[in-house]
């Protein structure tokens, strides 16, 4: 076993590179995956149920394209060599898209009981176009 030395660090880097291209490809995938999904519900199964309106359902193919967009570009995205370790501009496209489409969808199901998530959604949209213009600076 090796001598720690002065440049040692006391813990060491649980994570070598965040996010790796793997992570934003495996990120983008599901989200595309589960924007199709979304989608396909919205479309066949979510108009069935009572109280969903056509603003509802406006809303909720919205979220659902919205989660499909940013699937695809986190997966062209991990395919780049520079842009794949951005250590700020996949993240923030990952978590803006989930609190983006997520607050939606919430808000369509459960409107009643989680009102509060209305001032998310642009909260999840600024954190999503914060991350694209990351990745044009």
């Amino acid at each position: 076993m090796s001598q720690p030395s002065s440049s040692t660090p006391l813990l060491p880097r649980l994570v070598s590179s965040f996010p790796t291209p793997s992570l934003l490809w495996r990120t983008g995938a599901v989200l595309a995956a589960v924007g199709i999904v979304a989608g396909a519900f919205g479309a066949h199964g979510l108009q069935k149920r009572e109280g969903i309106t056509q603003e509802n359902l406006h809303a909720w193919q919205t979220a659902s394209n919205y989660a499909i967009y940013n699937g695809l570009a986190l997966l062209l995205v991990s395919l780049h060599p520079r842009f794949a370790v951005h250590r700020f501009a996949g993240p923030a496209i990952a978590a803006g898209s989930i609190i983006f489409s997520g607050s939606i969808m919430t808000l369509v199901l459960a409107r009643d009981r989680f009102r509060w998530m209305g001032p998310i959604t642009p909260i999840g949209g600024s954190i999503m176009i914060a991350g694209y213009v990351a990745l044009a600076l």
